[in-house]
């Protein structure tokens, strides 16, 4: 399974959006950068579906024009007018070529979940490997109008819990992709989240 970030070259604020490429054609995420349907026809001419982590602005901006361009199915956690398919807590689904399991991880957003194989992970937001804030570890912001570090925490637990050995490539909603020893990088981010500081002095 190849795996593009379609909104790498992205000027304005978006999301990482990620294709998976394979026998069934998969979007993670839809982003909010303009173009980015012509980003994803240079990868592959069918889109089977879209699978959200979560419906922040960042990740939904273009959604609608995906979904039209491709007429793709939609799966995500809460109700969405263009819902084709609800994701809930422990579903399989098929991304690309691998069969993930979705685990649901609030704290960021209510209806936030990852998405868990063999061999890689879609965190989202709740865990990324860099930002502004960390390297190497870092975790979702939870400063914000419903939001919850305390619920975050659990998440990244639950994650880690759900997590089968060897999984060796991270492909989380901001900073760069991850490829090596996930877990290490997720427990790294636990424990920063767990002192429970603010994540940025403006807290």
């Amino acid at each position: 399974m190849d795996v593009y970030n379609v909104t790498a070259d992205a000027d304005t604020f978006t999301c990482n959006a990620f294709l998976a490429t394979g026998d069934r054609p998969t979007l993670v995420d839809a982003g909010a950068m303009a173009g980015v349907t012509d980003v994803i026809a240079e990868h592959t001419d069918t889109l089977d579906a879209v699978v959200l982590t979560h419906q922040h602005g960042d990740h939904v901006g273009r959604l609608d024009r995906v979904l039209d361009r491709f007429d793709a199915d939609l799966y995500c956690y809460d109700a969405h007018a263009r819902r084709t398919g609800e994701l809930a807590d422990s579903d399989g689904i098929t991304i690309g070529d691998g069969d993930f399991e979705v685990v649901y991880t609030p704290g960021h957003a209510d209806d936030h979940v990852s998405l868990v194989s063999d061999s890689t992970v879609f965190t989202g937001d709740v865990v990324v490997h860099d930002d502004g804030a960390f390297d190497y570890g870092s975790f979702g912001r939870t400063d914000m109008a419903g939001q919850s570090r305390e619920r975050l925490i659990e998440s990244i637990g639950r994650i880690l819990d759900r997590l089968p050995d060897g999984v060796s490539h991270m492909y989380a909603g901001h900073g760069g992709e991850f490829h090596g020893d996930v877990r290490d990088v997720i427990e790294t981010a636990l424990e920063r989240a767990e002192q429970r500081e603010p994540k940025y002095p403006d807290e």
